[in-house]
């Protein structure tokens, strides 16, 4: 289980990051044809909380894995 933490913590860092860094998340809501949600979620607002928490909850992970060890 807890590689399983670990793996989401990355992949949602990642995420986050290629959405707050790039222009990833406005294409990827275009090609889906929902362009009304930019206002909302392009937003340093949301995004910059969701990459922190996943950046917390990655860490967490990798501190549970030491301390079983």
């Amino acid at each position: 289980m807890k590689s399983k933490l670990l793996a989401l913590g990355i992949a949602g860092t990642l995420l986050a990051a290629l959405c707050c860094f790039t222009p990833l998340l406005p294409i990827v809501l275009t090609a889906l044809g929902l362009t009304g949600l930019l206002g909302v979620l392009y937003n340093d607002a949301i995004l910059v909380p969701v990459l922190a928490g996943f950046l917390i909850l990655t860490a967490y992970a990798i501190w549970r894995l030491k301390k079983l060890k």
